[in-house]
């Protein structure tokens, strides 16, 4: 247990693997109380505790109760997920008149880094004041990729609740990359069966049109004559989600790069955080404004989380969380007009998001 000023952290056991990598709970607790817990298995955030409009404590996020649970289950709940986050069509990239062929985990497609992605990785970690930060190496080859990375990843979470996410590398040759975070939101509180019924707005003008296998065809589609797509004011999840409507239906919902204005106004790589979106939870009056340095931030309304038993007993099904996921576009190594993931040699990728909760 360590304290610095009113913020508090705690580190708990929370298992080992194969008898030997040891995996941990770490707790960062603010002066008013909200905390965050997260493990050093995959970055995973476990819980977002932050109050109510009566000042109760309320968990916002999907997670399981043991270590077991988030090595058994797909879904990548709140996992850090990389080298390439989304998907890569076949699983196939040229760089550098190199081809490239990697795991084919969703179908014929490579999903979210592979079969044993930076979502299964056991980081070592160090805590300073309010900051947890991982670090891991991937090797060069490991899934596929190109080069020796080393990965930084910091969670930082202040006094007025807001929950930073921080992540960087560097490379031994020339890669690809596109981290983000998965975690999976209920502002209404984690298991409620009412995710559907948040409120969310998107400051984006477009959305990257998506083929049979969720692959970006490279045609941006304005939200203002798509819709269902259009969440410029905000508009609950269950509003259009049946909706008639193609892209829809080939997702089964939501699962969709939506354009961020700053991109879609001016195409070139963000730099400066910009505001990605604003989730409400009509029940609890929670509020998350989300702020970001990416250029594009997938929606995904959990269309395919199977039944299964979450935190504290409660039971998740399809539909029982939205993921805002900030990234780069999916597949844009095979894009040309997409912003760019390649990392040169040497050089640093960094890249945050701002998480900030409020009431109303």
């Amino acid at each position: 247990m360590n304290k610095w000023g009113d913020i508090l952290t705690e580190i708990f056991d929370f298992g080992k693997i194969d008898n030997e990598n040891k995996v941990y709970l770490l707790k960062i607790t603010n002066k008013s109380g909200a905390f965050v817990t997260i493990t050093n298995y995959g970055c995973t955030i476990v819980s977002i505790c932050v109050p109510d409009k009566n000042g109760v404590l309320t968990d916002v996020c999907l997670g399981y109760d043991t270590l077991e649970e988030y090595r058994e289950n797909d879904g990548y709940l709140g996992m850090f997920v990389g080298r390439c986050a989304n998907r890569i069509a076949n699983g196939v990239f040229s760089l550098n008149g190199v081809t490239y062929k990697l795991a084919a985990n969703n179908g014929v497609n490579h999903l979210h880094g592979g079969v044993n992605g930076f979502s299964s990785k056991v980081y070592d970690f160090e805590i300073k004041e309010n900051t947890v930060k991982f670090t891991a190496v991937s090797k060069d080859g490991e899934e596929g990729y190109p080069g020796e990375m080393k990965i930084t990843v910091e969670y930082t979470f202040t006094d007025d609740n807001q929950l930073i996410f921080n992540s960087r590398a560097v490379s031994s040759k020339d890669t690809i990359v596109n981290f983000t975070n998965h975690t999976y939101f209920d502002l209404n509180g984690q298991g409620s069966g009412k995710a559907l019924e948040q409120k969310v707005q998107i400051f984006a003008d477009g959305i990257t049109e998506i083929n049979e296998n969720l692959i970006p065809t490279g045609k941006i589609l304005p939200v203002k004559e798509n819709k269902a797509f259009d969440f410029t004011e905000p508009k609950a999840l269950k509003q259009d989600i049946n909706m008639d409507d193609r892209q829809l239906k080939i997702a089964n919902g939501y699962d969709h790069n939506f354009v961020l204005s700053g991109y879609y106004e001016k195409p070139y790589q963000i730099v400066a955080l910009q505001k990605a979106a604003r989730l409400i939870g009509e029940e609890t009056s929670i509020v998350m404004d989300m702020y970001t340095t990416q250029p594009g931030m997938q929606m995904y309304t959990a269309n395919f989380l199977t039944e299964r038993k979450g935190k504290e007993g409660k039971i998740y099904r399809e539909n029982d969380g939205v993921a805002l996921e900030t990234q780069n576009f999916p597949d844009a190594i095979n894009h040309s007009d997409f912003p760019s993931p390649i990392l040169k040699k040497g050089k640093m990728y960094g890249k945050m998001t701002v998480y900030k909760f409020s009431v109303i």
